[in-house]
């Protein structure tokens, strides 16, 4: 997909140009609110919301529009939003690490308990250093584009990542604890 092809097909008038957008976005959004909150169902309402917000945003936007940048951002912004309404917010495990082994109850037993024991870590962390350490370590982010993400510098983003690291290192004892 080529992103400045469809943002200029959109400013031509060809609404429909934003669908491409959507597929090729919507996963990676969900996924990214889905760890931010904790809850799917929520995810989901905001992830729509994000896109919404997007549509209705586009045609003001500047021709040199990061387009990935710019979709976190309004989904960060929609889940703190939604984390300042509740006065919550859980993380679910970051995935993927065990889908090769074998499942075995006593084994996923086990991996239940990490991901339990990471998602406590997690929610230790402050919002706004989760955040970083979210889109840095999981959704594949580079520093810079977290920052562009979150209207912040390069060097917050280090300071962020860095201190989110220490907290969630401090309080996850990765199965020491048995």
């Amino acid at each position: 997909m080529e992103e400045a092809s469809v943002i200029t097909l959109m400013r031509t008038g060809r609404a429909d140009a934003f669908s491409e957008i959507v597929a090729h976005y919507q996963t990676p959004i969900l996924r990214y609110l889905y760890r931010l909150t904790g809850d799917y169902d929520l995810a989901q309402d905001l992830a729509q919301d994000t896109f919404v917000q997007a549509y209705k945003s586009i045609l003001k936007t500047d021709s040199e529009l990061q387009l990935k940048a710019w979709l976190y951002k309004i989904a960060t912004n929609n889940a703190w939003q939604q984390t300042r309404r509740r006065k919550i917010i859980a993380f679910i495990p970051f995935t993927g690490r065990h889908e090769n082994t074998l499942k075995t109850a006593e084994n996923q037993a086990e991996i239940l308990g990490e991901k339990m024991e990471i998602r406590q870590a997690l929610s230790k962390v402050p919002a706004e250093q989760r955040a970083c350490i979210v889109l840095h370590f999981v959704e594949g982010f580079k520093y810079r584009e977290i920052a562009a993400t979150l209207g912040i510098t390069e060097e917050a983003v280090r300071k962020r990542v860095a201190r989110g690291k220490e907290i969630f290192r401090a309080n996850y004892t990765g199965g020491k604890n048995k």
